[in-house]
């Protein structure tokens, strides 16, 4: 088995988390800022640390699991661990400028 290209995985989970979206907010949850990390093992099991907008998200149950769901799907993953984590909290400021943009928040 050839050895794994961790930074290329991670440029398509990457790619991945960004077809993921809010469904209250139509931006992707990697503009949003939702996304505190994206480790990638050797091994290709991928941990990915994130928040959500807020601890009563309505979106609580669902996210995760497509998080999950489509960075399963990338080629190379072999396994995938999502982290839910509200420290530190999100805020607006955890957006990038083009979702900020998008929103008119600019």
């Amino acid at each position: 088995m050839p050895p794994i290209d961790q930074a290329q995985i991670e440029q398509r989970v990457v790619e991945a988390l960004r077809q993921v979206y809010d469904p209250e907010i139509p931006v992707n949850i990697h503009e949003l800022g939702l996304i505190y990390g994206v480790e990638v093992a050797p091994s290709g099991a991928v941990a990915i640390r994130m928040t959500l907008t807020a601890a009563g998200c309505p979106a609580a149950q669902v996210l995760p699991d497509e998080v999950e769901r489509r960075v399963r799907a990338v080629p190379g993953v072999t396994d995938v661990r999502v982290e839910i984590t509200f420290d530190p909290p999100w805020d607006q400021s955890r957006m990038s400028e083009a979702a900020r943009l998008q929103l008119g928040l600019l």
